[in-house]
């Protein structure tokens, strides 16, 4: 839905960078995502990381501490402001990124559902604190019946998202879990002979490792460049699997290599530390077959957040009021919205062409104003070729950029531009080594300029690979149908600085997205500012990049707006006071 019947006045690129961070969690699972508040406005990231280290290297023990998946050093709550009411300390259930190593910028803290034996490790390393704080002689076993069951049925709300089971089960369970699991419990079902101790209180139960500073979240296999591994205690610190149950728990071996945990497909973790430096899932669904899929993110000003959780929508289709579109402040080459058989670098800056054309389109667009990007052609063995230029979302991402009526583009051969798949005479062609500058004018007073970008809130939410999206039916012949001149556009292209005259002139009304389509291997690498190799110099215009932010406040509005507009589970927006 677009809010396109007011006015508006949206800040300047860079204005409020926390309008919208870039946060990708899992949908049906508790989670709390928190942006730091700092006391000045501009702190430099120095300074953050220097704060960082400075909590890290203070250990609070009996206190609700984090542990970073990312960077493994460990934070307590209070020094992100993260509500930890329902938590208890020695939790390991849960993933949390500290703001310097998460993507967006922001703290995310996750919680899990969790196992019986990471209920009964929690369970044990607070009696055991409590014990060294309290006992003159502190103890490190515990009787299952008069201590661990007793803690855990005060503090389950605390311990996991599950619900409380109706039957008592799992008090059964206890045994055969802490029994069954030697490598992290010690078990002693009967008094020393000659004890005083009664065998009412048997069978009892302590921690294999009495050093609670190894007890942690399991963050299997995310070791990053740079940062410590992760090793296995025997206490099942970074050990405990995620599920519990089924062929994947198989017991943890003793020595000193660490297992490599294997996630399984059930795993519902919303898998925001595998997200690449650019913050965009490994796995993902591509644009294609009339669909568009646009990933999704908890929105913190949803009415009510709390209900995203895993048990309140299983079997239902989730609500797109609890979620918005996922933006990343940098301007990128798309994943997911290009042809598959492209070859994206890993910064998202180059990509690399396969046999036939096809093409890949940048993470924003340009809806009115002058913007300008630059592109450098790699490589370009003999028979390949390129066309670069300007598309629209649903620019078909299986042809040449040009094709039909949603983009224009400059080829490298001849240099004919290309519309509706009909080349013209433009200028030379271009080849590799060539630097070449791509500049877009869009009129401000047209219906696509005064309106802000569509909310997605209204689409159907698909998940894959655990994550959300939006998705979204493209209706191509409805919007070729639609589509009209934008008076006063034009675009123009440079070859190492040098302007090559305007190409296009009266474009189609739309939202433009740099754009790349390749021939065979060709291989070009894109630059979206703000420094560029050739700044054009006869035209004012602004960088690619400055849409970044840009984009997070309108799409921030947008979704601002739905809220107010919208009813929302019985809730009554007010009306407007005129």
């Amino acid at each position: 839905m677009a809010s396109c019947d007011r006015s508006r006045s949206v800040a300047s690129p860079g204005t409020d960078k926390s309008a919208k961070s870039d946060n990708q969690p899992e949908a049906m699972i508790e989670e709390e995502t928190v942006t730091s508040q700092p006391d000045t406005e501009e702190v430099s990231v120095v300074e953050a990381t220097l704060s960082a280290v400075e909590v890290e290297e203070e250990r609070r023990q009996g206190h609700v501490e984090l542990q970073c998946g990312i960077c493994m050093k460990w934070f307590t709550a209070e020094s992100f402001s993260i509500d930890t009411s329902t938590c208890v300390p020695f939790i390991t259930n849960y993933v949390f990124h500290c703001n310097i190593c998460h993507h967006s910028g922001n703290t995310y803290f996750l919680r899990k559902p969790a196992t019986l034996k990471e209920m009964c490790l929690t369970a044990l390393a607070n009696l055991t604190w409590t014990s060294r704080m309290q006992d003159d002689h502190p103890k490190t076993m515990f009787s299952k019946d008069k201590d661990i069951i007793p803690f855990i049925d005060r503090h389950w709300e605390c311990m996991t998202t599950r619900q409380r089971p109706n039957k008592l089960t799992w008090q059964n369970n206890i045994v055969k879990t802490m029994t069954k699991e030697r490598d992290v419990f010690l078990v002693k079902e009967n008094p020393d002979p000659g004890s005083k101790d009664s065998q009412d209180e048997y069978p009892k139960f302590g921690l294999l490792d009495q050093d609670l500073t190894n007890i942690g979240p399991s963050y299997e296999g995310q070791k990053q460049p740079g940062t410590p591994a992760a090793a296995a205690s025997s206490n099942g610190g970074f050990g405990i699997s995620g599920s519990g149950k089924g062929r994947g728990a198989k017991r943890r071996q003793e020595g000193v290599t660490p297992p490599t945990a294997k996630r399984t497909r059930h795993d519902p973790l919303f898998q925001s530390q595998r997200l690449p430096p650019h913050g965009y899932p490994l796995e993902h669904p591509f644009n294609k077959d009339g669909y568009r899929y646009v990933l999704a993110e908890p929105d913190p000003h949803a009415p009510d957040p709390e209900r995203v959780e895993l048990d309140s929508w299983a079997g239902k289709p989730i609500p797109g009021d609890l979620y918005r579109s996922c933006l990343y402040e940098r301007v990128l080459l798309a994943l997911h919205d290009r042809a598959p058989q492209l070859k994206i670098s890993d910064d998202r800056l180059t990509v690399t062409g396969d046999k036939g054309y096809s093409m890949v389109r940048a993470s924003h667009g340009a809806r009115r104003g002058a913007w300008y990007f630059e592109a450098t052609v790699d490589e370009m063995p003999t028979g390949s070729a390129a066309r670069i230029g300007w598309s629209q979302s649903l620019g078909n991402l299986q042809a040449p950029l040009g094709y039909d009526k949603f983009s224009y583009s400059w080829r490298s051969k001849k240099g004919t531009r290309f519309h509706q798949s009909r080349g013209r005479h433009y200028a030379d062609g271009y080849a590799q080594g060539d630097t070449l500058g791509f500049f877009i004018s869009l009129p401000e007073h047209t219906h696509t300029a005064t309106c802000l970008p569509d909310t997605y809130k209204d689409k159907a939410l698909i998940k894959f690979k655990s994550y959300l999206y939006f998705e979204e039916k493209d209706f191509v012949d409805k919007a070729e149908k639609s589509l009209k001149p934008a008076h006063d556009s034009k675009v123009v292209f440079y070859k190492n600085g040098i302007g090559q005259g305007t190409a296009f002139e009266d474009v189609y009304e739309g939202v433009y997205f740099p754009a790349v389509s390749l021939y065979k291997s060709c291989s070009v690498s894109v630059n979206f500012g703000p420094n560029f190799k050739h700044p054009p110099k006869d035209v004012t215009y602004q960088p690619m990049s400055d849409m970044g932010w840009y984009a997070v406040v309108e799409h921030t509005l947008s979704d601002l707006l739905y809220h107010v507009e919208t009813d929302v589970e019985g809730r009554q927006s007010p009306p407007w006071d005129l």
